[in-house]
């Protein structure tokens, strides 16, 4: 079992910056990839960014590219997103996930929420 903690979101106004990140714990040693994910409301869970495990390889959405980049800490088993310029449609709940095969995410954490104002 993985166990992931999400911490950082919060109230931003348009154009400012956030840092979100995900402290993992537990049978980490075999994680292969992390990742972010945000769900607004009303619409379905989508992806954001990914990094893998191994190798730091990184993978970004076509709407976040630019402003937004996924990194890693081996030492603290954590990874973050660093949100910059943030626009009212990033307002998410914020999900970390991990998992053992790239693009397979088995672990989730319990969401961090991105409010970003106009």
């Amino acid at each position: 079992q993985v166990q992931l903690v999400e911490s950082g979101g919060g109230l931003v106004q348009a154009g400012g910056s956030l840092r979100l990140s995900c402290l993992a714990s537990g049978r980490t040693l075999s994680v292969y990839t992390m990742a972010w994910f945000r769900q607004a409301p009303g619409k379905e869970r989508e992806f954001v960014a990914s990094i893998t495990w191994p190798g730091g390889l990184t993978s970004h959405a076509d709407s976040v590219k630019g402003r937004f980049t996924i990194s890693r800490d081996n030492a603290q088993n954590a990874v973050a997103l660093q949100m910059n310029s943030l626009r009212p449609e990033d307002t998410a709940v914020y999900y970390c996930a991990a998992g053992y095969r790239r693009g397979t995410y088995i672990y989730w954490g319990q969401g961090t929420q991105v409010t970003v104002s106009s």
